[in-house]
């Protein structure tokens, strides 16, 4: 397994990779998953937007992630800021890198790829805070939680509905650089 990083060109090429992976990861039904093509596409094109890629054999796709700068007029932006208080609101988002995604096919989960891909896309960014949505679940039994809280991402917002999707979500964040990563 190699992590790679990913261009705007790089991720286009493999996006219908890149959306199964996701998927998987989600567990999203295939409509939602054509839908998702587009959106991934024009974020490719985004201000600072950085990707890396896990390749298997054969440079089989095994987890992505990317993020970009977040500002307003962008959806989840815009979603995020109007639930939290103007104070939080400056913390968080006045400076931030969005990650945007981070998956890792469930059958190659358990080795670190998501902790490579996340140390690999928070090394570099000027951005001075980094925030994320992810599902709600049992931080203790939630790979994707405990890679998180390994990071030092804390609460920014909890139970929080995005439109067009009935499950609660979390935003997490931490400050940037990242100077305290786990060994």
């Amino acid at each position: 397994m190699r992590l790679v990083a990913w261009q705007a060109p790089d991720l286009l090429r493999h996006l219908d990779a890149a959306i199964s992976v996701y998927g998987q990861a989600m567990g999203y039904p295939p409509d939602l998953l054509e839908t998702r093509k587009g959106y991934v596409a024009a974020h490719a094109h985004r201000p600072d937007f950085r990707a890396v890629a896990t390749l298997g054999e054969g440079d089989e796709l095994l987890g992505f992630g990317y993020g970009y700068l977040s500002v307003p007029g962008q959806w989840w932006h815009d979603q995020v800021a109007g639930a939290l208080r103007r104070e939080q609101r400056r913390w968080w988002l006045t400076d931030c890198f969005e990650l945007v995604e981070l998956h890792v096919r469930p059958d190659a989960q358990g080795h670190g790829l998501g902790a490579r891909q996340l140390a690999a896309l928070l090394t570099g960014p000027r951005q001075r805070t980094v925030v994320l949505s992810t599902p709600e679940a049992d931080e203790q039994r939630s790979r994707a939680w405990r890679l998180y809280r390994r990071f030092f991402f804390s609460d920014v917002l909890r139970h929080f509905y995005f439109p067009g999707d009935d499950r609660p979500f979390a935003v997490l964040g931490r400050q940037l650089p990242l100077s305290d990563l786990p060994s």
